[in-house]
């Protein structure tokens, strides 16, 4: 089977922890994703959350775990190019679907995510990537900033809220087992960091590190409506581990679907996407 990705690419994501991959989305994934977020935002899950807190502004609205609730995230999972470039990436013999994850920044919203890494938000522990999928050409300085370098850190960052305010769950310490810090205060410290930022097209995309720390660089408020769609991927071996009370509502439904601590990602709120022959 060819490869989708180059050798330039992989070494990238593994030395930097983010990298650009160019064109792999026709314009037919891209619409259909735009059709299931509307389609979420009309029929939204228990987990769908409008993050801007006066809610008579222009919101922020996020939901996750959709995809089988919404037959375009499903046939996007499944049947796009996505779980093959994360094997390329991972170098994994199987990939699991960890997380769907759909955000929709109105326009004229004044709400942004905070710098945080995906790895301390959720009981998932193990060799992971994110797909991350503007459904808009953007430019750089509106989209999202990695920092460089920060998945080999070999840090847990505590969970950062993505509501207005940006509150901070947990105190720094030991839990269960793992010590986790406050994220550095990258806005007021950007010359110690260097950050990756790209212009990408319709179709491009970016993978990164479940450990890579990430979030608005700039204050930006946009002039249009905006898509994201993002996907959590595991390599074969990750596990379900329990990490912080603040991953506890997600813990809920995990535990309700018949998961428990140390269990393998798979199954039917964890399917497969991709295995070689």
């Amino acid at each position: 089977m060819s490869k989708i990705i180059t050798k330039s690419e992989l070494d990238l994501f593994k030395k930097d922890g983010a990298v650009l991959i160019k064109g792999k989305f026709d314009n037919a994934w891209i619409e259909k994703l735009k059709k299931g977020i509307k389609k979420g935002k009309e029929s939204p899950s228990p987990r769908f959350v409008n993050h801007t807190k006066d809610q008579k502004l222009p919101g922020y609205y996020e939901d996750f775990w959709t995809w089988n609730l919404h037959e375009e995230f499903k046939d996007f999972i499944f049947n796009s190019p996505t779980p093959k470039i994360a094997a390329e990436l991972l170098e994994a013999q199987k990939i699991n679907l960890v997380m769907d994850n759909w955000f929709f920044r109105e326009a004229g919203s004044k709400s942004s995510p905070p710098f945080h890494h995906d790895i301390s938000y959720f009981d998932f522990e193990g060799s992971m990537c994110v797909l991350w999928l503007p459904l808009e050409p953007i430019k750089k300085e509106d989209g999202i900033a990695w920092v460089k370098g920060s998945h080999l850190w070999d840090k847990l960052f505590l969970r950062t809220r993505f509501n207005d305010g940006h509150e901070v769950d947990g105190e720094p310490g030991i839990v269960n087992g793992k010590k986790y810090e406050l994220t550095p205060n990258i806005l007021e410290n950007k010359d110690n960091y260097e950050f990756l930022q790209w212009d990408l097209e319709v179709g491009d995309c970016i993978y990164f590190d479940i450990r890579t720390l990430h979030g608005g660089l700039n204050t930006v408020t946009p002039k249009k409506d905006i898509h994201r769609y993002t996907l959590r991927m595991a390599k074969e071996n990750s596990r379900i581990i329990y990490r912080g009370d603040w991953a506890r509502e997600e813990r809920v439904i995990m535990e309700d679907n018949g998961y428990k601590n140390g269990d393998d990602l798979s199954g039917k709120m964890f399917p497969t996407l991709f295995e070689t022959s």
